[in-house]
């Protein structure tokens, strides 16, 4: 089986790609997300990712989907751990677990209580913060990777104030960063030059959506409150329905994309969403365009 550090394939002359997945709600889901799995396959990602329900919710369909992925296809698996709601005993639990099973890489974040679940509570002692998350991992055999906010994080005062808190996740150990989507580059280079000013020197890996729906642009602002280009919406506003809004989308996508590449992001990081179409004709463009032989 493939045993790499992602924080290791970060230092190799070429950039990484990966794609991130979410654990499905039902089996038919599941078998679906293992078809796209199959779809990509061909690609050779440098790694793959999976979510983390709020609260801990999927704690057990992460962990399943994390091995059979691992086991199935040959990938390295990176498990996304969220500390809120789980203590210091539980999260070294969930760890040792993983390195059982050889996985040597996650996805250390705070995450969110559930919503709609008044009745949960979290355990006795809780983490609260995603440092001492990392912290915590330190002790133990992996390549740890943290979130970072081209645009601040939602609950953060400034852009200051979160580079601050990610400068705290990278001095107590944290190898590498994966952003959130971001439709305008000057975003994700602004923030990378502000963080290498702070003194963060780690590789800062580029998390690109690719656009394949009409409603898609709404959603993404709800959910994320991000900057979408007006030139962008404009153009997927502007077409006649989600065929058109796909074929623009991924040009988009893929322009972004080499763009990103020649200003010297380290790796593509593509959010899935559990679908193939656009991450392999973006991956193809990019390969036309010399990237990722």
């Amino acid at each position: 089986m493939i045993n790499h550090l992602i924080k290791e394939r970060l230092y190799h002359r070429r950039a990484v790609f990966s794609f991130e997945f979410f654990p499905p709600k039902t089996p038919a889901g599941e078998t679906a997300l293992y078809q796209t799995v199959e779809k990509l396959l061909p690609m050779r990602p440098d790694f793959v990712s999976v979510t983390y329900g709020a609260g801990g919710s999927t704690r057990e369909t992460t962990r399943r989907l994390v091995l059979n992925i691992k086991e199935r296809y040959d990938l390295e698996v990176m498990p996304h751990l969220t500390c809120v709601g789980n203590s210091a005993a539980e999260i070294t639990q969930i760890l040792a677990a993983y390195a059982d099973a050889g996985i040597t890489n996650v996805l250390a974040l705070r995450g969110d209580p559930p919503k709609n679940q008044p009745a949960w509570q979290p355990a006795a002692e809780p983490l609260q913060h995603a440092v001492e998350l990392v912290r915590l991992m330190r002790a133990a055999p992996f390549s740890v990777g943290v979130a970072g906010f081209p645009e601040k994080h939602p609950q953060a005062a400034t852009l200051a104030d979160d580079l601050a808190r990610l400068k705290e996740k990278i001095d107590a150990g944290a190898d590498f960063v994966i952003t959130q989507l971001f439709f305008d580059n000057n975003l994700y280079f602004n923030y990378v030059a502000a963080a290498r000013q702070l003194g963060i020197t780690v590789p800062i890996i580029a998390g690109v959506m690719p656009v394949t729906k009409r409603g898609q642009l709404e959603k993404f602002r709800e959910i994320s409150n991000c900057y979408l280009p007006a030139a962008l919406e404009d153009a997927i506003n502007g077409c006649a329905n989600d065929a058109e809004a796909q074929e623009v989308g991924l040009a988009y996508g893929a322009a972004q994309c080499a763009d990103l590449l020649r200003g010297g992001a380290p790796g593509i990081h593509f959010y899935t969403l559990n679908q193939s179409t656009a991450c392999v004709r973006i991956h193809a463009a990019l390969q036309a365009l010399g990237h990722w032989r």
